[in-house]
């Protein structure tokens, strides 16, 4: 068992377990870290607790000290560099004529190395870029291609519920999302309304998910041959989180009518041994399928690039 607190770098950015020490650390005490790029000040947002070492993805380093007034003052100095260095590698891109967005600049504390965030479509030859902006601020330059759910977080908004977007706000890590999951949750496919301000599949499919999972296993699906009260018939639709089932039957002159029924009311004689594709997402199917191409791109760029620190 190892004592460790937790600290987090940015708002809502991932957090990062340490060693504490001796150190005396209370919650949202500024302090100074050890990291894979150096020194670097955080908060801390969780207080000391026990974890196991299986619990612990990597080897933990050490608090450095509580940092102090020279230290905080020391890191709003090096905002203001950022945004210098920002605008100045802004002007060294379009010189280059390069097609990458730069997103952010990033000092570590103790100003050994300098990171410049970016998006681009594809592979960029940024290595006359790096030699110009270490020849200007005489440090360790570094070029860090992220993808736009990344960018997205990294700049803010708000999403089409109207509130901050979730990523800016509290989420600490990107939840894999699908279009299964829109799917299974009766959303529309149209690739435009579940998406998010990033272009990608917005993260809060993933909210109600183990919810929908858990009561579609014990729902038909969609083209079951069911008995109801009133006969056979087809499963023609779901209200998955009320569980009520609308069934399509035939009446005594062969007439076809639906009805609701409590799924708990009936009684599966042939399940559907597939998933029916309904219009819309034959129409977008080929959207559908790029987005789901870009969501796997995502992944493995954030697995890469998920410790800055």
């Amino acid at each position: 068992m190892k004592v460790i607190v937790g600290v987090r770098f940015k708002k809502s950015g991932k957090i990062y377990f340490f060693n504490p020490g001796n150190l005396h650390i209370n919650l949202k005490n500024k302090v100074i870290v050890e990291t894979a790029l150096g020194e670097e000040l955080g908060e801390v947002v969780a207080k000391k607790k026990l974890l196991t070492d299986n619990e612990l993805n990597s080897p933990l380093k050490k608090v450095i000290r509580i940092a102090n007034h020279k230290d905080i003052k020391h890191d709003e100095e090096n905002k203001k560099k950022e945004k210098e260095a920002f605008k100045i590698c802004e002007e060294k891109i379009r010189k280059l004529k390069l097609d990458m967005h730069l997103t952010e600049v990033q000092y570590t504390f103790d100003n050994s190395k300098l990171l410049f965030c970016f998006t681009a479509d594809g592979r960029i030859d940024f290595r006359e870029l790096v030699k110009e902006l270490a020849s200007i601020f005489k440090t360790r330059i570094e070029l860090r291609q992220i993808g736009v759910r990344d960018e997205v977080k990294r700049i803010g908004g708000n999403g089409i519920c109207g509130r901050e977007l979730c990523c800016c706000s509290f989420l600490n890590n990107f939840e894999t999302v699908s279009i299964k999951m829109a799917k299974e949750q009766n959303m529309s496919l149209n690739p435009s309304k579940i998406s998010g301000n990033c272009g990608r599949l917005m993260c809060c499919l993933k909210y109600e998910q183990e919810v929908y999972e858990d009561k579609l296993k014990h729902l038909p699906k969609i083209g079951a041959v069911v008995q109801t009260e009133d006969g056979e018939g087809v499963v023609d639709s779901i209200e998955t989180l009320k569980e009520i089932v609308k069934v399509k039957l035939k009446d005594d002159n062969d007439e076809t009518y639906y009805k609701k029924y409590n799924a708990n009311d009936l009684k599966i004689i042939k399940n559907a041994d597939s998933e029916v594709i309904d219009d819309e997402e034959k129409e977008n199917m080929a959207e559908l399928q790029k987005l789901e191409a870009l969501e796997e791109q995502d992944r493995k760029a954030e697995k890469d690039n998920e410790d800055i620190f």
